[in-house]
């Protein structure tokens, strides 16, 4: 410094700080010699602490208001330099403002999945990301154990070793915690609760405490929760045998209302029961404690068409045609047709039909 910084210095006698950065945790208060005149103003504003350290020894700490700087208010430093002068001289100290608010919105969050045991899952990794807030309650211990003689130490000087030791001390509570995977969207608060005062005394050792820990999310790994939705889309589904059962009678209605696509319903019905057969045979492996169940029985003949008021209609199988003879529907001079007839035939004239007519009083004479 020049000769104008030292006039300067040993001018003023005010020594304060205004914030010029949030961000700002530590200051430290620069005078030419490290010299403050005796009898000086010192301001300490709320938000603020004040620390006098002397040969890099901790002299006093002064909380929020106005001080003259004397020998009656200053008694560790006088003790540490030993003046025997009435305290006349400049005191030769360093004056660090240490910010005492609220630190908000800090992030944590694991860098690497955490590997848990799920007591329904079995092994699964999680990932967990968050907020904090922090203030520094010993302005002292802060200098002594982390600043030094740093001139200016910010929030983010530290904020990388405070997310180390959140995520550290969170994947171990995590871990003994023991709550299920499913549960743990109910339990963010409580696992706050917890590790507030899990990483207390942490925070304490450099003078800090953490008053405030959210987990705002826990989740898996994204092929993981593919898996997951899809387990749970089954879970919707229910019973697979009786979804199936529904599907199929789904497609038969559909066949039905579409005369031309018989062949095709027909292979379609073939496949299903082929691919029936193949998840059967998957589910027997992956499951053998549960109970054999038998093949589905073999398709039977292809059903009949019938002309029905100038109209083709099916193709209908005998149980249909029974429903149709009983309701006069199907009569001995219907016409009637199947693959592998050479044309349109009375059902009268069908042996499988007229057994069924057999069955049906004839219609009323008119």
């Amino acid at each position: 410094m020049g000769l104008w910084d030292k006039l300067r210095g040993e001018l003023i006698d005010i020594v304060q700080w205004t914030e010029d950065r949030p961000d700002t945790l530590v200051h430290r208060f620069e005078r030419y010699g490290n010299e403050i005149k005796h009898g000086a103003k010192l301001v300490v504003r709320e938000g603020q602490a004040a620390v006098f350290v002397n040969e890099g020894k901790l002299a006093d700490v002064f909380r929020p208001g106005t001080f003259t700087l004397e020998t009656r208010n200053l008694p560790i430093l006088s003790t540490l330099l030993g003046w025997k002068y009435g305290f006349e001289s400049p005191i030769k100290a360093e004056v660090y403002f240490v910010t005492t608010r609220v630190f908000t919105d800090q992030k944590w969050g694991t860098k690497n999945p955490i590997m848990l045991r799920d007591p329904e899952f079995g092994p699964v990794r999680l990932r967990a990301f968050g907020t904090y807030t922090f203030r520094v309650t010993e302005p002292g211990k802060l200098i002594q154990e982390v600043v030094g003689t740093d001139g200016r130490f910010a929030s983010g000087d530290i904020a990388e070793q405070l997310r180390n030791m959140i995520v550290a001390r969170f994947s171990d509570g995590l871990g003994e915690s023991k709550i299920p995977m499913l549960d743990l969207a109910g339990k963010y608060d409580e696992l706050g609760a917890f590790m507030t005062g899990r990483i207390g005394p942490e925070f304490a050792s450099y003078g800090l405490e953490i008053s405030k820990f959210l987990v705002e999310n826990i989740s898996l790994p994204p092929e993981v929760e593919a898996a997951l939705d899809k387990r749970s889309s089954m879970g919707i589904i229910g019973n697979l045998n009786a979804y199936t059962q529904f599907q199929a009678a789904n497609a038969l209605t559909d066949a039905a209302k579409n005369p031309g696509g018989a062949a095709a319903g027909g292979m379609g019905m073939g496949m299903g029961v082929i691919m029936a057969g193949q998840l059967g045979q998957s589910v027997g492996a992956a499951g053998a404690q549960q109970a054999a169940v038998p093949p589905p029985l073999p398709a039977g003949p292809a059903g009949f068409f019938v002309g029905l008021g100038g109209q083709q209609s099916g193709p209908f199988d005998l149980a249909a045609l029974r429903g149709m003879a009983s309701a006069g529907q199907l009569r001995a001079d219907t016409l009637v047709w199947r693959a592998g007839m050479a044309q349109w035939t009375p059902a009268g004239q069908v042996a499988e039909i007229a057994a069924l007519l057999g069955q049906s009083p004839p219609p009323l004479p008119k």
